[in-house]
């Protein structure tokens, strides 16, 4: 039966098992966090944007997860600069326009601060700015897409945890950690 891996991506870690780019600056890599000959990223997750990473060993599975015309929904749980509102909430739903075109229709709601693992290093505090969780969820991964539909509607991100992709949930995986399960 094929597997798939599920594995929670910290912070600062790139999506691949080398850096081909800048090899003798040390960034770490899926490779600091598992040994998975064969399986390779469907997808992936910015150098500073966390959670859900799914790993296969089968192309096909691959593009199904990754390829925005399978219309895999993926949720993120988003920290933002503000007190996010349902009126930015509803601009993000219905689609924002971008230097690379308009976004498909999304889902978007503010969420209480989830009880997750404290990143390292911390998100910056200001005291005179306040800060809020939203729950975004898109079937594209447009380049930085949801940094910059948040920027967009004027709330930068802070913070960005992707919590699920279809039907795989990162659930309680910790940073670093990972887990197999069943190709569905």
């Amino acid at each position: 039966m094929s597997q798939v891996i599920l594995l929670n991506k910290p912070f600062r870690v790139l999506s691949q098992f080398t850096d081909r780019e800048q090899p003798n600056e040390a960034r770490a890599t899926l490779a600091d966090f598992l040994h998975a000959p064969g399986f390779r990223p469907a997808g992936r997750l910015d150098y500073d944007s966390e959670g859900l990473l799914i790993l296969t060993q089968d192309g096909k599975t691959q593009q199904t997860i990754a390829h925005p015309r399978h219309e895999q929904w993926k949720t993120y749980w988003v920290q933002v600069e503000g007190d996010i509102d349902d009126s930015a909430c509803a601009k993000l739903s219905s689609g924002i326009e971008l230097k690379d075109g308009i976004t498909r229709l999304a889902k978007a709601h503010p969420i209480p601060p989830p009880d997750i693992w404290q990143r390292d290093p911390p998100i910056r505090q200001r005291k005179s700015v306040s800060d809020s969780w939203l729950s975004l969820s898109i079937t594209e991964g447009r380049n930085r897409q949801v940094r910059r539909m948040t920027a967009a509607v004027g709330y930068p991100t802070l913070r960005l945890i992707r919590v699920s992709v279809g039907p795989w949930q990162l659930g309680e995986l910790q940073p670093g950690s990972h887990r197999y399960e069943p190709l569905t």
